[in-house]
């Protein structure tokens, strides 16, 4: 069929209309309402949060604060069109400070559901209730302080978006998520959440580290590494968990800027590069952090949700973000104050050990709003970064080794209990850190190489010689000096001298093999490390070798002085702590 374009008169659009059309890009679902009415309720000061869910939200949302309140003479303009407390001047919108600003939220809510505002500014006699409806004035109402919003059957008159809706537990898992969020920034403030009037959650105001606990569970605590960096006008603080807790999915990975919460491809892809070295490929990692800056180098009015942002300096913002918990998760097993292995339930007594050690709060940059730091981390009293190495005479991280599991596992005893090594991971990560550090100490690139007393001699495939033959550059790079023998076989001549103990004949032909599948160029650069990595693997100790005691203790010293020495190349633990009390509790000691 042919549509032909007719003339059209241009006319101003109704005011509800507007409103309806705006409610498109603010209220997608109910959860989008109550993140929206629960940045009010903050901005208005509240301490105290109560949020009642019917029907997933769809039928009803009501939300409770003790907050300021709102004058009754301003009731009908907080239900206006872009009528807002929040910002007066263009100066003002570039350095928002506030949740909401826009003013067009309870409008456009307004305009797609039944909403009822109650509140009560602390000097007046009563409250006050207002409709919204055309026409609708404030009435006298009963409330003993702050307000109380209700949001009634959402899209009752546009029935075609509800339509659009997912099922009544799907909605409510929205709403349940908009809130984990909210609280997870705001530890002071207490939530409650109630759906079809049974009790969902009870968050009572607590410090960030009971808060994480609360929203991520117990079992995210133990493996939580505290991060808390400051450049200049920049802060990241909040915790990051280490691969032992990757997730299949991105659903624990929170950051916020200048407390907001924020979906922004750059921060999370700086997470991810700074995961890279210790995260396998397919998992993804879990973290709470908390980006500040001067709230004149972010632009937060990009999107309706508010949920996106822009930074004027981009490439610094990452290069920092990324740099920092890098650092923090490279952090050498000797220098940590927290054990990564500590299990969940020794978790509860390793928090009263912080709880009860004096805190000394970094200074916040000038001219940074302050969303989240009011009860930031008690437990992150001293950075890991800078934390002093254990004195002289003190007993080791990993204790001392007592002997060896069918020649895979190391056990060793610390002042803590018991320790688990596993022996090739281990050693895979030392080299692997080895192996960087060579080519990044070495100006040329190239690898430290050994020269063999007697050359070794293996078969190769023609697709190997074929590899050999054109990436013998590379593989010089490498510390690899491999030549044609003969039709099937190639002669090496050196490896890297950190690899000489391992398996050479494995090892060379799995750096072939990875050649073979990709460039020379993209493997020297974007995937030296994995190259670097494979080559460490071929050449860390293998499983069932007997070590002796001087062997164990040398691995054990080597793992505290490398970075990262928490797992393996493949994002695996390298180590498990088990504390005299999970020993007694096996064993059903004192019982």
């Amino acid at each position: 069929m042919q549509i032909t374009a007719s003339p059209a008169l241009i006319r101003a659009l109704p005011d509800l209309l507007i409103s309806q059309i705006a409610a498109g890009e603010v209220v997608e679902r109910p959860a989008s309402v109550l993140k929206e009415l629960i940045e009010n309720s903050l901005d208005a000061g509240a301490t105290k949060i109560d949020v009642n869910l019917e029907e997933g939200g769809v039928r009803l949302i009501r939300i409770a604060d003790d907050g300021c309140g709102i004058a009754p003479d301003e009731l009908h303009l907080a239900l206006a069109r872009h009528a807002t407390s929040k910002i007066a001047s263009l100066d003002d919108l570039e350095r928002v400070g506030s949740y909401g600003f826009r003013g067009e939220a309870l409008a456009s809510i307004a305009a797609v559901a039944r909403v009822t505002l109650t509140s009560r500014q602390g000097t007046q006699p009563h409250a006050f209730r207002l409709r919204g409806e055309p026409g609708a004035t404030p009435e006298p109402a009963a409330l003993a302080g702050g307000t109380v919003i209700e949001v009634a059957d959402l899209y009752c008159n546009t029935p075609a978006r509800r339509k659009f809706l997912k099922t009544e537990s799907t909605e409510f898992a929205h709403c349940d998520e908009v809130l984990r969020r909210m609280a997870l920034a705001q530890p002071d403030v207490a939530f409650t959440l109630s759906h079809n009037g049974n009790a969902k959650r009870r968050l009572p105001s607590v410090d960030f580290s009971h808060r994480v606990r609360e929203i991520l569970g117990a079992e995210f605590f133990p493996h939580a590494r505290p991060i808390d960096v400051v450049a200049g006008p920049l802060r990241l603080f909040g915790l990051a968990a280490l691969p032992a807790y990757s997730r299949s999915g991105r659903d624990e990975q929170y950051f916020f800027v200048n407390g907001r919460f924020v979906r922004d491809k750059l921060l999370m892809h700086a997470a991810r590069q700074a995961y890279e070295d210790i995260l396998h490929g397919a998992r993804h990692p879990a973290y709470v952090l908390f980006l500040e800056l001067d709230p004149a180098g972010v632009d937060v009015n990009v999107h309706p949700a508010k949920t996106e942002v822009r930074f004027r300096d981009a490439r610094g913002i990452h290069q920092f973000v990324f740099h920092a918990l890098q650092r923090a998760l490279a952090v050498p097993l000797g220098a940590q104050a927290i054990p990564p292995a500590t299990t969940a339930a020794t978790a509860n007594t390793d928090y009263t050990t912080w709880q009860q050690s004096p805190l000394s709060m970094p200074q916040r940059p000038s001219g940074v709003s302050e969303p989240a730091v009011r009860a930031y981390l008690d437990f992150a009293h001293a950075a890991l970064h800078d934390s002093p190495p254990a004195s002289e005479g003190a007993t080791p991280k990993l204790g001392y080794a007592i002997g060896q599991v069918h020649g895979v596992y190391v056990l060793a005893q610390n002042t803590e209990g018991l320790v688990l090594v596993d022996m090739h991971a281990a050693h895979e990560r030392i080299l692997y850190e080895k192996l960087k550090n060579s080519v990044s100490d070495d100006t040329s690139g190239t690898l430290i190489t050994q020269t063999l007393l007697v050359p070794l001699v293996l078969s190769a495939s023609e697709a190997e010689m074929a590899t050999a033959h054109e990436h013998a550059a590379t593989l010089q790079a490498l510390g690899l000096d491999i030549n044609p023998a003969g039709l099937r076989q190639l002669t090496v001549r050196s490896l890297p001298a950190l690899l000489t103990g391992g398996q050479p004949l494995d090892l060379v032909h799995a750096v072939l093999r990875e050649l073979a599948e990709h460039p020379a160029s993209r493997v020297m650069e974007a995937r030296r490390n994995e190259l670097l990595a494979t080559m460490a693997c071929h050449g860390a100790v293998r499983a069932h070798r007997i070590l002796t005691l001087p062997e164990m203790n040398a691995l054990l010293r080597d793992m505290e002085a490398t970075d990262r020495a928490d797992q393996c190349n493949h994002g695996r633990p390298t180590w498990v702590q088990l504390a005299m009390t999970d020993l007694d509790r096996l064993f059903m000691r004192g019982r």
